[in-house]
């Protein structure tokens, strides 16, 4: 059954009594390991999500972009879910993501999703078809109107072609107490300290990118939802800590030690980076689905050397 939607300008739906923002501290944006095969690596998966929790992890992420969600199949996906919700068994919070550039297509799939155990969806601005400030406004309304878990709004300029300013994100926030935080990476510090400086009380402002955690923290950032923590969550989670409590000298010299690694997360394609590094650190393949391949031989090397160098040990 297909919803319709329109567009228009009559008072949002107001949820009452929402919990608060549990998404705090760190956050993993869990990748999806995959054997030699292609397929989903079920023994390395239930490795990542213990080493997580044991390491540090606030809370997890899962089926985002780190994820490989979209060359994931609809089986595959209800598997994962099932899977994840199973084995964390309630130890941390779960952040499920669930968007798309069909706002009618996004609400069923929230209607007809079993959210049991699940604690929030994390929800991107619509790719591709580049809608206005009030499109992604009535998008994010008919979600928080259809959603039956807290909402964590996802703005990411870079992948999606439309950046949700700062107002509008404000307004979103102080129309539904539902819509509880925001997952920023935009890389525009000035939007997001507006943000973090005008938002009622009970919305954060999530990081969206691990090098500029530490900075955004310091402004009044709540947290982060990691790529490299997949990798380095023992560190990057006192790192995190260390900033919320506003202990700021040490938590930079661990800031300025993953520099070179933030980097290198990225120059090839996430999660081509973060993957390459835990093949490093031997807990998955290094193995990708297409259209994403794993990072160039010159760059795993420079992982490698980074890491002898930091004498982390996992």
């Amino acid at each position: 059954m297909r919803i319709c939607l329109q567009s228009s300008n009559f008072a949002p739906e107001i949820k009452k009594h929402m919990p608060q923002n549990k998404f705090r501290g760190l956050g993993i944006a869990l990748i999806t390991p995959f054997r030699t095969d292609g397929s989903i690596d079920e023994a390395a998966l239930v490795r990542l999500v213990e080493y997580q929790i044991k390491n540090g992890a606030d809370f997890l992420c899962i089926m985002g972009t780190t994820a490989e969600t979209p060359t994931l199949t609809r089986d595959e996906k209800r598997w994962l879910r099932d899977t994840l919700v199973e084995r964390v068994a309630g130890r941390v919070p779960l952040l499920m993501g669930c968007g798309g550039n069909c706002t009618a297509a996004v609400v069923e799939e929230l209607q007809q999703t079993d959210w049991t155990s699940i604690d929030g969806v994390l929800s991107v601005c619509p790719m591709y078809n580049k809608p206005s400030q009030e499109g992604l406004y009535q998008h994010f309304r008919a979600i928080a109107n259809a959603s039956p878990v807290p909402v964590v709004l996802y703005n990411v300029p870079g992948r999606t072609g439309v950046n949700m300013t700062a107002e509008t994100t404000l307004r979103l926030a102080r129309d539904f107490e539902n819509i509880v935080a925001i997952k920023e990476a935009s890389g525009n510090i000035t939007q997001m300290d507006d943000i973090i400086k005008h938002k009622p009380e009970g919305f954060d402002v999530i990081s969206g990118d691990d090098g500029i955690t530490f900075p955004l923290i310091t402004l009044g950032a709540v947290g982060v939802i990691s790529v490299i923590g997949n990798a380095l969550p023992r560190e990057f989670s006192r790192m995190v800590r260390l900033a919320l409590r506003g202990d700021y000298a040490p938590a930079l010299h661990i800031h300025h030690q993953f520099a070179e690694l933030f980097k290198l997360l990225f120059v090839d394609g996430n999660p081509a980076g973060v993957k390459a590094m835990l093949h490093a650190m031997g807990m998955i393949e290094n193995q990708l689905r297409l259209p994403l391949v794993p990072t160039r031989l010159t760059t795993m090397e420079q992982i490698s050397d980074i890491l002898r160098e930091l004498n982390i040990k996992y």
